[in-house]
């Protein structure tokens, strides 16, 4: 490795990149990253996962410069947090509790649950629920929440995305398959137990701590909003 190769994937290992998933519950499909193992954790080859982000960050640049969407998915505690703030710095849409299926194969139906929240949002803002009993406002308010809770993220989202950018296909596999039926490609930071097959740009990296989410979040939505920019 050149000592300029080494500066790059430094700040990927210090992340935590490398670490794989137990050698138990690899996935074939990422056999070909494996680069050793530490006891039962397999190593994982980052000069390849270097390949993959770099990659997956030219695609992210092609979709600033055509101004289209990129669906941010990652609904794991470890990337909850990091999904909503870095999603918001760019103004794309993102789901970070639960993926409600139908959310790309049955958009129409979502845009109304959508529509719902926005009317409930505004009947809110304009004092007009005080009309309501008190156990009527209690059942509004807990729609209001619930629907906060699935739905805030995508209310920006007037048409379907151009992408997603998945943190752990695995958990995810539902959005996987809405994305595959729709014709949808995936970007995805994907662990050594995950099947990269159908995804059309994988990092395979640590998908399970904040520090390696975090670290390929903000190389790909850096990516995205610098090509915004210019």
């Amino acid at each position: 490795m050149t000592d300029d190769l080494q500066k790059i994937i430094e700040p990927m290992s210090v992340a935590g990149m490398h670490f794989g998933s137990f050698r138990s519950r690899r996935h074939p499909s990422t056999s070909s990253y494996i680069f050793d193992s530490k006891g039962q954790v397999e190593i994982i080859n980052l000069e390849k996962s270097l390949l993959g982000l770099n990659r997956a960050k030219d695609f992210m640049r092609s979709l600033a410069e055509g101004r289209r969407l990129v669906l941010l998915v990652g609904n794991k505690n470890e990337a909850r947090t990091a999904i909503c703030d870095i999603a918001e710095s760019a103004d794309l849409p993102f789901v970070n509790f639960r993926w409600i299926g139908g959310t790309l194969t049955n958009y129409e139906q979502i845009k109304k649950r959508v529509d719902r929240l926005l009317e409930l949002r505004e009947q809110d803002f304009r004092g007009e629920l005080v009309k309501f009993t008190k156990q009527e406002r209690a059942k509004i308010a807990k729609e209001a929440r619930d629907l906060e809770r699935y739905f805030n993220g995508i209310v920006g989202m007037k048409q379907l995305p151009a992408a997603l950018l998945i943190i752990d296909p695995k958990k995810e596999e539902i959005a996987v398959a809405e994305a595959a039926i729709v014709g949808i490609p995936v970007i995805a930071l994907a662990n050594t137990d995950c099947d990269i097959s159908k995804i059309a740009y994988p990092i395979v990296g640590n998908d399970k701590t904040l520090s390696s989410i975090t670290f390929v979040l903000r190389a790909l939505i850096g990516a995205y909003k610098e090509s915004l920019s210019k």
